[in-house]
């Protein structure tokens, strides 16, 4: 019943937010262990999102990861050894079901967030937005990542819970229940869906 009551008294102007959907890649999207929502729901959400603020005339923001020859990519010593990334053909390209939506902005990114080294900010700014609605893979780096940049950068957020997901249950859990109340507002896709005007 609360959920109700905040999606009918909640408004989200399309003139001053965009959707910023995150790494909706083939070589994200298909790579195994999504939890707690796949791939397939995170794709279908995303896209009913992006119908949705395309309709309203509002910016939509496809980001993507990409590199040009696996040079360009992060490489710090971790404790979590992990092998050279390979890029097979097309890993970098969107899912299909976003591809075909010409408007939006497409942003490719050679690290985590969204915002460093890209002009997300500037295609923001230039606009008047002060509002961003995000959701995407996965939810514990990507989107947690471009999550922090905004909120330091003074952006007002929704998280849209059931068009994200992470690596483990877990991960997506922990970033939904103590990092994005404090930066932001936790919505479903329905509510989002009910509150753009």
């Amino acid at each position: 019943m609360e959920d109700l009551k905040r999606s009918e008294t909640e408004c989200i102007d399309t003139k001053k937010t965009a959707l910023v959907v995150i790494d909706l890649q083939n070589g994200i999207v298909h790579s195994p262990n999504k939890a707690p929502h796949s791939s397939t729901q995170v794709v279908q959400k995303g896209s009913s999102l992006v119908q949705a603020f395309t309709e309203k005339g509002a910016f939509v923001v496809l980001v993507k990861v990409s590199s040009l020859d696996g040079q360009d990519m992060l490489r710090p010593h971790t404790d979590l050894n992990r092998n050279a990334a390979s890029f097979p053909e097309g890993w970098d390209t969107l899912v299909p079901e976003l591809d075909h939506f010409k408007n939006a902005h497409v942003i490719s990114k050679r690290q985590w967030g969204a915002f460093f080294g890209t002009d997300l900010d500037l295609q923001l700014r230039r606009r008047g937005i002060d509002t961003i609605v995000l959701c995407g893979i996965s939810t514990s780096i990507g989107v947690d990542t471009t999550a922090r940049e905004a909120y330091q950068l003074g952006y007002n957020q929704f998280f849209v819970e059931d068009a994200m997901t992470a690596s483990t249950k877990e991960e997506h859990d922990y970033v939904c229940k103590t990092i994005f109340p404090r930066i932001g507002k936790i919505r479903t896709t329905e509510e989002v869906v009910l509150a753009i005007k």
